[in-house]
């Protein structure tokens, strides 16, 4: 694939189109290449703005929340494990740019780098749009399969594990995804699947992965089945 493709992948991903693609180039570059052109400083500014969209958001979404719980909400949804679900979900690991020893030892999948891109990729919308509405919408777009089904008690795992130990909770029957479509070009598809648990009505997700529209689907299970079980 060239370049160029790559670069199309990770924007359609990401759900922004970069005006400066070199911010995205050095938000994806680790220290191991360059120890001027790397990630470090746009991920310093990326973290402080994901603090701010997430508290934001968890101010809006439960006004009855004291800050205590608040604060601990935030801190689940910006933890490095959780960054790190987000980085899979996006496919970055194969948009990093690695020395030979970190790609050798695995960088591309190592969490701390993940989340360490993701947080520097914020930045880097940040500067290149100077929009923090923008960066906003793009956050919380990335975040929407952990986000539908939210609660103040939760711990941030993914809608399929939080599905999974419903069902077993309930000694109900597993889900089943079954992928209907994939439509697009192989360099940039859209995914579309049907999430169904036995006598249960079911669910359409849909994402550039498959992963990520498992996980869609999965989290509009979800909140159906917590409606009618809970």
């Amino acid at each position: 694939m060239t370049e160029s493709l790559k670069f199309t992948r990770l924007q359609k991903q990401l759900d922004y189109q970069f005006r400066q693609p070199q911010l995205c180039q050095q938000a994806l570059t680790h220290r191991s290449v360059s120890s001027k052109s790397n990630y470090e400083r746009l991920e310093f500014m990326g973290d402080a703005l994901l603090g701010v969209v997430i508290a934001c958001y968890l101010y809006e979404r439960f006004p009855s929340e004291d800050e205590g719980r608040l604060t601990r909400l935030r801190s689940t949804l910006v933890r490095q494990d959780s960054l790190a679900a987000i980085a899979k979900d996006l496919k970055l690991g194969e948009h990093l740019v690695l020395g030979s020893g970190e790609m050798k030892s695995g960088g591309h999948r190592r969490e701390s780098i993940l989340a360490d891109a993701v947080e520097a990729l914020i930045g880097a919308i940040y500067l290149d749009s100077a929009d923090l509405n923008v960066v906003r919408d793009v956050v919380l777009k990335w975040y929407e399969p952990y986000l539908l089904t939210l609660e103040p008690k939760d711990t941030l795992k993914d809608p399929k594990t939080r599905l999974q130990e419903l069902l077993q909770g309930k000694r109900l029957p597993l889900p089943e995804y079954t992928l209907t479509a994939a439509q697009g070009e192989a360099h940039n598809q859209t995914f579309t699947v049907e999430c169904r648990v036995e006598g249960t009505t079911v669910t359409v997700g849909h994402g550039q992965s498959r992963r990520y529209a498992e996980q869609s689907a999965a989290s509009q299970l979800l909140a159906q089945l917590e409606t009618k079980l809970i």
